[in-house]
């Protein structure tokens, strides 16, 4: 194959999908495939099943990969070069860049996930539809959990920890709940989909998905989901204002399953307004994904581009 190639990775706790993107229109996938992580074999058998996929995926195209990109579900420490606050548990603690270029005879770089959609959408999805010329583009996931990434010229800030752009672990609520991170009141404990759920049914007493509940309060049928809305939206408008605040990004797109409420860019955009450090004028766009699923392994691929 006579073009120049970027290859990406998304390794989930469920699935690992590689892509493998034509690095002069890198909106065109050459190749795209899936497999089953099977996590719960452990860690050596995810390597395994990378292998198998990169194996399968080369057959197809006819070339090993010189470099590839991973999307994580947690870091690698720079400090350390292991991974850290990883859901999938058995990656934690584990070289697993050193491991995978082992493994694959490549050259590999890691970002997490939500790096990966940031960059993604920074450079191939939504920010080039409202800015293509923003120097700094902030990704936020808001969904089971609460994370994000930041990037600058094009480029994933991942900082001194590795923790760059970890948006969802900062306190929002002084006496909020324990999460899992050690802390309590994070932004994830706040506003991802479990969390207002969790409100919701110890203040009515009911088990209600997020979507049931934003309906009964569009209705005004239920007191409890119109004060899970209303908390929502003003602890979005807070937590947004925060990021606002400090790095004044020129778009942010919202993903993940929450960032799908309608209400979340307008009401919701309404309160940043009060909490602002400008006067209560808001200019930023926060605008919904384009790339939906494909973001990761995209970003993956990005990595190198």
């Amino acid at each position: 194959m006579n073009k120049e190639l970027l290859w990406g990775i998304d390794l989930g706790g469920t699935k690992i999908e590689c892509a493998v993107l034509d690095k002069q229109n890198p909106s065109q996938v050459v190749v795209r495939e899936r497999i089953d992580t099977e996590s719960a074999k452990g860690y050596d058998h995810i390597i395994a099943q990378i292998k198998v996929l990169v194996d399968r995926v080369t057959s197809i195209i006819g070339e090993k990969p010189k470099a590839i990109g991973f999307a994580t579900p947690g870091v690698l420490n720079p400090l350390t070069n292991t991974m850290k606050n990883c859901n999938t548990v058995c990656l934690n603690g584990q070289a697993l860049a050193a491991d995978l270029a082992n493994t694959l005879g490549c050259e590999v770089k890691l970002a997490n996930d939500a790096n990966c959609f940031a960059l993604a959408e920074t450079l191939l999805g939504a920010v080039q539809d409202v800015n293509p010329n923003a120097e700094v583009a902030f990704g936020v996931i808001m969904g089971t959990g609460v994370g994000g990434g930041l990037v600058v010229h094009g480029k994933i800030i991942n900082g001194l920890h590795g923790i760059g752009g970890e948006w969802g672990h900062n306190i929002l609520e002084d006496d909020g709940d324990a999460c899992y991170c050690g802390k309590s009141g994070c932004v994830e404990t706040v506003i991802s989909g479990p969390a207002l759920e969790k409100y919701y049914e110890k203040h009515s007493g009911k088990k209600m998905k997020l979507k049931e509940i934003l309906q009964a309060a569009k209705d005004h049928s239920d007191a409890a989901a119109e004060a899970t809305v209303e908390r929502m939206v003003d602890y979005f408008g807070r937590a947004i204002s925060t990021l606002i605040n400090v790095i004044d990004p020129d778009v942010i797109v919202i993903g993940g399953g929450v960032g799908n409420v309608d209400l979340l860019y307008s009401e919701g955009y309404e309160r940043i307004k009060k909490y602002i450090f400008n006067s209560r004028e808001v200019h930023t766009p926060v605008v919904k994904p384009k790339l939906g699923d494909s973001a990761g392994v995209f970003g993956a691929a990005m990595l190198y581009s």
